[in-house]
């Protein structure tokens, strides 16, 4: 690992009711029900998580209820989730569920509401 990044590791035994700040990596395998803002995330299948998600990654694996907003997600076939989603770049594999909105994030490249084209791949 480089030096001055962190990990954090949240266990599959690991229940938090609050907000979760983390300046660079987060490995959830347990349940969240506050909100998420973190460099990168990682979640495990048997997750859940209740709040939003802000992070520059995220790769999804359990469930999540609530808005995510990434510059890259990646939503794998496990994952259950619910709420609007907001990404620079999106993958999606075959088999995943999700209820709720797809954006792509605002860009300041002087552009209004959303004309650049997405950039969105299925994963197979």
């Amino acid at each position: 690992m480089a030096s001055g990044s962190s990990f954090s590791v949240l266990g599959a035994d690991i229940k938090i009711k609050g907000d979760i700040s983390a300046s660079d990596d987060l490995h959830i395998d347990g349940s969240v029900d506050g909100d998420i803002d973190c460099g990168s995330l990682v979640q495990g299948e048997q997750s859940s998580i209740t709040g939003s998600i802000t992070a520059d990654s995220a790769r999804l694996a359990g469930t999540v209820e609530g808005s995510i907003n990434a510059k890259t997600l990646v939503v794998l076939k496990s994952a259950k989730i619910t709420g609007d989603v907001f990404y620079d770049t999106l993958t999606i594999e075959q088999g995943a569920a999700v209820e709720g909105r797809f954006a792509q994030r605002a860009h300041d490249s002087g552009k209004k509401g959303g004309e650049s084209e997405p950039v969105l791949s299925l994963a197979t």
